[in-house]
């Protein structure tokens, strides 16, 4: 993988931000918060993202004016709740790309959602000796599922490898995508590398071999603007809490077609048309994959979201974070003994910045920045194969967002050199 250029102090250009960082800072309460006495530096959004004010009173509201469940009642907290449900299922529609609102499926996140096309679609459509393409930069949730199948339904797991600098390696692709591939599943933006992968090109050669395509977004959707269309793709999984939504809730895009030949994934209530005791009709998407009570004060609060997002405007969040992560690129690399992972260039990945130090415990570090009030993750961040293929155990990755600015970047570097002069290194 990439190594740190050694740039030296003073190398490393101001950063051109395009968001008020400053005043989009108050609107997430949770940013006054102190930690160890320092004022909390919030460099995980990659895990989840902070709330912001109005994302928090459209919960509180829900409960206070709307709480009913939907779907069923006649009465008129059951219809505001519904409407306001329905609401948030048009406005994910308009955010990907003007989709049918009918091919928008709430599930409890994007791991959900992959888990609902491999058992439904993968379990009806998967035959032995089929293949299933995948990379060697999945998260465990567009990974694990896969795994599964392939080994119960004795079909062929297939991988598109990465090169040193944490791009796909397509040199080899017309071997690895052939007549024999029913299904290509692939990140959008990589959780660890940043790396930004091209979807649109791998869909069409992918469809030219008859196979469906599955791009798990969730780290893309919050980040920049997505249009399933452009990009072709047969299925779309994303979560809510990484684009300052709440937790719980996600989303699948499938087109109609392979949506309505679908059996459903989950039984019970509203999933359904007619039930007798010797029959069982299923009701129409999106219906049909949405059985039970789902987190409808959640789903209603997503909507406050995504318009929060609409209005900052998605192209001006894609270049505050470049040019974000180009300046702690840089920042970072002037620090002997760290190594940063994935593509250098700010252009080609996001801000999701996994890097070592050669002598510090990945979970020292995050620890040791604890103390100073600055939220990274250490781990193997879901994608323990990855970790394989990088020779690392684990990795720190600080990863940024709307509320991030230049002061903490500054921060960070403050802290790893006092990181490194406190274990003598």
């Amino acid at each position: 993988m990439q190594t740190n250029t050694n740039n030296r102090p003073g190398t490393v250009q101001t950063a051109r931000l395009r968001l008020d960082t400053n005043r989009i800072k108050g609107d997430f309460p949770i940013l006054e918060e102190k930690i160890n006495g320092h004022r909390l530096v919030y460099l995980d959004s990659a895990a989840t993202s902070q709330k912001p004010t109005v994302v928090i009173n459209a919960i509180l509201d829900f409960y206070r004016h709307k709480n009913a469940n939907i779907h069923r009642g006649i009465h008129s907290l059951a219809e505001k709740a519904t409407a306001a449900y329905e609401h948030t299922r048009q406005r994910v529609a308009h955010f990907i790309g003007d989709v049918d609102p009918e091919e928008v499926i709430f599930t409890r996140g994007a791991t959900e959602g992959i888990n609902l096309l491999a058992f439904s679609w993968g379990e009806a459509n998967i035959e032995e000796g089929d293949e299933i393409v995948i990379t060697e930069m999945e998260h465990h949730a567009n990974l694990v599922p896969w795994v599964i199948l392939a080994q119960k339904k004795k079909a062929i797991l297939k991988r598109i490898p990465i090169t040193l600098c944490g791009h796909l390696d397509l040199s080899n692709i017309d071997e690895i995508i052939t007549p024999k591939t029913k299904l290509l599943a692939l990140t959008h933006m990589s959780n660890v590398l940043g790396t930004v992968n091209p979807v649109a090109e791998l869909t069409e050669l992918a469809h030219r071999q008859g196979a469906i395509v599955l791009a798990d977004g969730a780290q893309a959707v919050p980040h920049m603007a997505v249009d399933v269309k452009a990009l072709g793709v047969d299925f779309y999984a994303f979560s809510s809490h990484k684009m300052l939504g709440p937790t719980g809730v996600g989303v699948l895009y499938g087109k109609r077609a392979l949506l309505e030949a679908m059996p459903p994934f989950n039984m019970g209530g509203e999933m359904i048309r007619e039930v007798h005791f010797d029959r069982i009709t299923w009701n129409e998407i999106p219906h049909k994959f949405e059985a039970g009570t789902p987190d409808i004060a959640n789903v209603v609060a997503f909507e406050a979201a995504l318009t929060y997002l609409e209005e900052l405007g998605m192209d001006k969040i894609r270049e505050h974070e470049i040019a974000l992560t180009k300046y702690a690129i840089g920042r970072l690399s002037e620090i002997d003994g760290l190594e940063i992972q994935g593509p250098q260039e700010a252009e080609l990945r996001g801000g999701a910045i996994s890097f070592t130090d050669h002598d510090i415990h990945p979970h020292d570090i995050s620890t040791f920045l604890d103390t100073k009030g600055i939220a990274i993750r250490a781990g193997h961040h879901c994608a323990q194969p990855l970790m394989r293929i990088l020779g690392k155990i684990a990795t720190a990755r600080a990863s940024l967002y709307i509320y991030n600015d230049e002061a903490d970047i500054d921060a960070l570097i403050d802290a790893l050199i006092d990181m490194r002069r406190y274990f003598g290194v």
